[in-house]
């Protein structure tokens, strides 16, 4: 056993509460953890492998160029100063035994006990079974790919640009995304305006030249949102010029090619996989009862049979109080609400105030389109245009833990002085591949 055996352990007093993934979930149940238990009544610890939570909104702003990268990025040990951060990825975990194993970052395995244990390590990207999708597909889940599909992007303009054969430089100038989703569709509208912005510095291409492509299986755009936000956002984007293909996926990714669903080859260099995510694999190791992957919880978010282990996020089944007999769907507003539960109710458990049943009331969405157009639900009202964005922008920045000034004045010097358009080249092709990337969160 190593040096972060429990205090309980070896002094008889303080539990050791374990949560795993600081995601949403994780870091706002760390977080009322802190607020709820006084100094000294339990050792907390947090395992993931980074020492931030990511705030996930607002990546496509990172890819387009009007976000820094750690703006979005809030610092775990500034933010949560009673917690221990342990930076490694889960490798198992033993219930019976209480303990579960950590490879730290230079991939060396420690052992960690536990009194409450909390699983909340998110999601991973769902791949599907198309070929050459984990191959030549860039995900969109990580600043890593972000940071990349920004670099890409200008890269292939830069590519089109010198290219002599009329073929290779349509294909370069195509971008492909797929899944037509909160995450595709706001990575399709910030791209289109990214590239339409980059071409002032590329004289030999014309706007025409640049295809957005962006396709779903779903009748609509943003299908799993209020329906009266599809048909806005879809007419945002067709004024646009990107080519909204419903009913359609791709069959087939190479590397000079995207086949679709209903036979056609789109030559390009570009292919963004926004489809979806499913549970952390992790949950499928733990021998416990599932239920669409997810960690089957009560509405307390414990594991029935083990009232020391909690799950919360995407990686639990918690029963929707609103839907009867249907589990909460995996969006960052249920996440964050589990999380804070989570930390009540471990605080209750040890004596600190009383325990709660999962409840929640829908606030709405809201999807950034880019430019001045946004389209929002706010307590279920559809608005579009420049008051969605407002309402956008004011419900990210109220949602960040941190660094709020920073984002607002990146988004003032975006709208005053234009994006900085550079290719940094800092991360590689290899480090994001789909096949290759360690994706727990």
């Amino acid at each position: 056993m190593d040096s972060l055996r429990p205090a309980a352990e070896t002094a008889g007093r303080r539990p050791r509460v374990v949560v795993i993934g600081t995601g949403f979930a994780g870091f706002h149940c760390l977080r009322t953890l802190e607020r709820r238990l006084p100094p000294g009544a339990a050792d907390v610890l947090a395992v993931n492998p980074a020492d931030y939570m990511l705030y996930v909104p607002l990546l496509p702003e990172v890819a387009a160029a009007i976000l820094e990268p750690r703006h979005v990025a809030v610092p775990l040990r500034a933010r949560l100063p009673r917690t221990r951060v342990v930076l490694g990825n889960t490798a198992d975990i033993d219930v019976a035994a209480r303990t579960c194993s950590v490879l730290d970052i230079e991939r060396r395995r420690r052992t960690l006990q536990w009194d409450r244990l909390v699983v909340a390590c998110g999601s991973v990207t769902r791949l599907l079974s198309v070929p050459g999708v984990a191959d030549h597909a860039n995900g969109f889940k990580s600043i890593a790919e972000a940071v990349y599909l920004r670099d890409h992007i200008l890269r292939q303009l830069e590519l089109a640009e010198q290219a002599s054969d009329p073929a290779e430089r349509a294909a370069r100038t195509t971008f492909v995304v797929v899944g037509a989703g909160y995450t595709g569709t706001e990575v399709v509208g910030q791209g289109q305006l990214l590239t339409r912005d980059a071409l002032r510095q590329f004289p030999g291409l014309r706007p025409d030249e640049v295809r957005w492509l962006l396709l779903d299986l779903a009748p609509r755009v943003l299908p799993g949102l209020n329906p009266r936000l599809s048909a806005p956002a879809e007419r945002v984007l067709r004024r646009r010029g990107v080519d909204v293909r419903l009913r359609t996926t791709v069959s087939e990714v190479t590397p000079t090619c995207a086949v679709l669903s209903d036979g056609t080859e789109i030559p390009t260099r570009t292919v963004v996989w926004c489809v979806g995510v499913r549970p952390d694999p992790l949950v499928e190791t733990l021998g416990l009862p599932t239920r669409a992957g997810r960690l089957v919880v009560d509405e307390c978010l414990t594991v029935p049979g083990h009232d020391d282990i909690y799950a919360a996020g995407d990686v639990a089944a918690v029963p929707d109080p609103g839907r009867p007999g249907e589990i909460t769907a995996m969006t960052a507003q249920h996440a964050q609400r589990q999380g804070e539960l989570a930390g009540i109710n471990i605080a209750a458990s040890l004596g600190h105030g009383q325990a709660r049943p999962y409840r929640h009331a829908d606030k709405g969405f809201v999807v950034d389109l880019g430019g001045s157009q946004a389209v929002a639900d706010p307590f279920h009202v559809p608005v579009t245009g420049v008051v969605a964005k407002a309402i956008t922008r004011g419900y990210h920045l109220a949602a960040l833990p941190a660094g709020r000034s920073r984002v607002a004045l990146d988004w003032l010097v975006d709208s005053l002085a234009g994006r900085p358009l550079v290719q940094f080249g800092f991360v590689s092709e290899t480090a994001v591949r789909l096949a290759d990337v360690d994706r727990i969160v």
